[in-house]
């Protein structure tokens, strides 16, 4: 599909979109509170044995069926869940169980859509895992369908559901830091992120994040959560996209590369910056975000304050030489203290409540889809060696 069909198309969506929101009120009713959701997991490698784990620990709710195309993929995730639990090798079979209320989509990222797609023509709802669809036409095929479907859409990014997150988005959104200026993320690791192969014939289905055919590489697994949390701080989305990137390190025969730097540009005039690099992990995961009036450093659990001007000296000396009730940690700041829980079980618990009570989801279709199309332009200014500017948003 040309860029310019997908625009006009995907305005379509949007008033679709807006219908459907309105009109889901009390259409659909799950059971009730205390009935047990079912969920079947299509997909159980390393993300989707590990929410199946999250999933043990929430009360009502049940894995019931598991489906994988790789034996020993499909073992383990038998093994995890508890309970009796239905194997699979053919999603499709899957989507025919009655028994099975809800799906959780966390396989390649080039087959999401069609997965999700499927699940809500079989009457399911659906958690999938981001990025939520590859492309724009696997964006806008979801989109679409989502928009006539009554059943819940949920996209995994678990950082919507953070209670320290929306702390956070909610201190920046009040003036902590003041007039945001940028944003500065990263995601840094040393390793080859590569799966062990114990067959050749199996490279690419084990290591399909390596393949632009299944896989936006590190921008899609690992700065989509980031560019997610841009767009929502902002309330706003990217106008231009430029960045570059390349295979400059593993030289293994990967075709996704194994160091991306992007900036995107808004239209408030904040420009974010998100880096991945796989050949040196310092600080690690990290989003800093920039105003006149402090910084806010967030990793995957803590946040930080940090003033801007004399205000950081004055918290210093007194923190220094009178023990102020103000604890300061050298280098990053003032903590930001507040409950919560691991973000994927919550993202998890939120989604079964928005089923059960029929609620419309943090991370719903339109974040999800605004977030993929943000990760398209990424990488069509990478691999292209262009600047993007966006296409039509919803």
């Amino acid at each position: 599909m040309k860029r310019r069909e997908f625009i006009l198309k995907s305005s379509l969506a949007t008033a679709a979109l807006s219908t459907s929101a309105g009109a889901l009120g009390n259409v659909f009713d799950f059971k009730n509170a205390n009935d047990t959701l079912n969920m079947g997991v299509i997909g159980t490698g390393d993300r989707g044995t590990g929410m199946i784990s999250n999933i043990n620990k929430i009360k009502n709710f049940n894995v019931a069926a598991c489906c994988d195309v790789l034996p020993f993929r499909l073992d383990n995730g038998l093994k995890i869940a508890s309970g009796r639990v239905k194997g699979y090798s053919d999603y499709r079979r899957l989507l025919d169980d009655k028994n099975i209320d809800a799906i959780l989509v966390s396989t390649p990222f080039n087959t999401h859509s069609q997965i999700a797609i499927d699940a809500l023509d079989a009457g399911k709802h659906v958690y999938c895992e981001k990025t939520m669809a590859k492309g724009f036409d696997g964006i806008e095929n979801l989109v679409n369908k989502v928009s006539q479907s009554k059943n819940i859409f949920q996209t995994g990014h678990q950082y919507h559901s953070s209670v320290l997150y929306t702390h956070v988005v909610e201190l920046i959104k009040n003036g902590k830091i003041g007039k945001i200026a940028a944003f500065e993320c990263q995601w840094n690791r040393h390793g080859n992120w590569r799966r062990e192969v114990p067959s050749p014939e199996l490279e690419r289905q084990l290591n399909w994040r390596m393949y632009r055919e299944y896989s936006g590489g590190l921008t899609a697994e690992l700065s989509s959560h980031q560019i997610d949390f841009a767009n929502w701080v902002l309330d706003e989305k990217p106008y231009q996209v430029m960045g570059t990137g390349g295979v400059d390190y593993w030289k293994d025969g990967r075709e996704t590369y194994d160091n991306t730097h992007l900036i995107y540009n808004y239209p408030s005039g904040v420009k974010a910056t998100f880096k991945c690099i796989t050949s040196n992990a310092n600080d690690g995961y990290q989003i800093k975000v920039l105003g006149d009036k402090g910084t806010i450093i967030l990793e995957y659990a803590k946040a930080w304050f940090y003033p801007e001007g004399t205000y950081k000296k004055e918290l210093g000396i007194v923190d220094g030489v009178s023990g102020a009730t103000v604890l300061w940690e050298k280098g990053l700041g003032i903590p930001i203290t507040i409950d919560h829980i691991e973000p994927s079980e919550q993202a998890l618990m939120d989604f079964k409540d928005s089923v059960t009570f029929n609620k419309k989801p943090i991370s719903d279709i339109k974040t999800g889809a605004n977030t993929a199309i943000c990760i398209q332009m990424g990488l069509d200014a990478m691999y292209d060696n262009k600047i993007v500017t966006s296409p039509k948003f919803y």
